[in-house]
């Protein structure tokens, strides 16, 4: 259950921010903070408690705050998490955390250092999909993982190439730092491993901005497990798909609710005889559940004061496989 007495305040009132107020209970949102005042003062309204400001270190160093909550473009992401550290709050992040492995590591010393619990928030981990995939897998349902193929993407809209993350300064990259870092973070933590060997390139086909609307990954553990990914945004049909193959079975995860369809996971088992497999499916039609999951795991961090998973380093090693792509594919990242 929530932590009422975790007081909150939110940096960046877009979208995301306010999924995240969502997950909130009343009495947890001491503060919201944004640069466009009239949007600040719309999610307050929305959220029924607390007040607006425009100003970040007035949000964070509020008495009444004890966590704050990070939901703004990516290049921000960065300096106001390493401030709210400095001001002794714990912080959620938005995804991906910052936009290089520099940042991560200033954050990272700053955390040591500090009572702070600094969770990433990869909300695609709290889906319910992966979820009991997850579980399967650690109770040895699909035997020894071998590979992983991972395919997300959307198609866009009109304007898209004038949005900030067609904007290298502010977003640190295209589709791969978007998207693609989701199957990144998914595909290490269900192989468990990190991964030593990255390939791929990312490419712009239609899309007129700087950064790639495409991104294509081939990355392996130091055991040789694959992980071959795909992270798009000329996907006209938007899509989720991510399939797990063991040496007995495969899951298969499809849609993510909304617009990338009805979450769905399938189990197929191999039999003795080979052949067609044995096959189980569990649906997870509704709302999607994993932003409030997500709250009660940061908030479950903080009460206990344990390193938040995935947090600083988990983001460290996402970014780390997106700077080495944008290596091999000429960009600065």
């Amino acid at each position: 259950m929530h932590q009422p007495e975790v007081r909150c305040a939110l940096i960046g009132c877009g979208l995301i921010g306010a999924k995240r107020v969502a997950t909130l209970q009343p009495g947890q949102l001491t503060i919201v903070c944004d640069k466009n005042a009239a949007r600040a003062d719309r999610l307050i309204k929305t959220a029924g408690s607390g007040r607006a400001v425009t100003d970040v270190d007035e949000a964070i160093r509020h008495p009444e705050v004890d966590a704050i909550i990070v939901a703004t473009p990516n290049s921000y992401l960065a300096p106001i998490a390493s401030r709210g550290i400095r001001a002794g709050k714990h912080v959620l992040i938005e995804k991906p955390g910052a936009v290089s492995t520099s940042q991560i590591t200033e954050l990272l010393q700053l955390a040591e250092g500090s009572k702070s619990c600094v969770r990433v928030g990869y909300n695609h981990r709290y889906h319910p999909a992966m979820q009991k995939a997850h579980e399967l897998i650690a109770a040895g349902a699909i035997g020894p993982l071998m590979f992983i193929r991972g395919r997300y993407g959307h198609g866009g809209r009109v304007g898209y190439e004038q949005e900030w993350r067609a904007n290298r300064a502010i977003s640190g990259g295209g589709e791969l730092i978007d998207q693609g870092v989701h199957l990144i973070d998914l595909a290490s933590w269900f192989l468990g491993a990190d991964f030593t060997s990255v390939q791929g390139h990312t490419r712009t086909y239609f899309w007129n901005m700087p950064v790639e609307d495409n991104a294509f990954l081939s990355l392996q553990t130091a055991a040789g497990q694959t992980a071959w990914l795909h992270a798009s945004c000329t996907e006209w049909k938007n899509m989720f798909s991510f399939e797990i193959y063991g040496l007995t079975g495969k899951l298969h995860i499809d849609g993510l609710g909304g617009s990338y369809g009805s979450e769905r996971l399938v189990f197929y088992q191999m039999l003795p005889e080979m052949g067609p497999p044995k096959t189980k499916t569990w649906d997870f039609p509704g709302q999607d559940t994993s932003w409030n999951d997500e709250m009660d795991e940061f908030l479950e961090d903080i009460r206990l004061l344990r390193t938040p998973v995935p947090g600083l380093k988990e983001a460290f090693n996402t970014l780390g496989i997106v700077e080495k792509l944008y290596a091999q594919s000429g960009c600065s990242g």
